[in-house]
């Protein structure tokens, strides 16, 4: 299975916005910004099998410019596992209950992302790792997902992923 763990993307700040947090969506750059990131993805060759997505409506709003764009053909599944403060295990028991050959594509926030990235590939939770906004990583999990088993294949920020999004459009590819 291979797990790619997504960052959302530039949301409106929280000193400008009047509703509550959980209701801040991106800014128009932000949705630029995770197009064109997504673009990178498209690029590097992944094709997402699931899509799952924090309840938060900037989390929401990313991963529907990444279904979209990556032609996911399940629908994007909502899951609470992926909110800020939820524990890295949670992620990991719904990573369980999927088929050992696909492709989820996970969209969420910080702390959460980079400590569920640490259990998979550390063994334990750790502030150590972290996404930039609209930012991804790929662990590959040989087995069920269990702590420390992961294998990491790369580590991008979103200027990264628009580079090599960029860079494949120019060479004609």
């Amino acid at each position: 299975m291979d797990c790619l763990l997504m960052r959302h993307g530039i949301a409106v700040e929280r000193d400008e916005w009047d509703g509550s947090d959980g209701d801040r969506p991106l800014t128009v750059r932000g949705e630029k910004r995770v197009a064109q990131a997504v673009g990178g993805l498209g690029r590097l060759g992944v094709q997402p099998t699931h899509v799952l997505s924090s309840p938060l409506t900037r989390a929401i709003e990313t991963a529907k410019i990444a279904h979209s764009s990556l032609r996911v053909r399940s629908a994007i599944q909502i899951v609470d596992a992926l909110l800020p403060d939820a524990p890295p295990n949670q992620l990991l028991s719904i990573l369980r209950d999927l088929p050992p050959g696909s492709c989820v594509l996970c969209v969420g926030h910080e702390p959460q992302l980079g400590m569920a990235a640490s259990v998979l590939l550390c063994g334990r939770p750790t502030t150590s790792f972290s996404l930039k906004k609209a930012g991804a990583c790929l662990i590959e999990l040989r087995a069920l997902a269990k702590p420390g088993q992961g294998v990491l294949r790369w580590w991008l920020t979103s200027g990264q992923l628009r580079t090599i999004a960029k860079r494949k459009t120019e060479a004609g590819d």
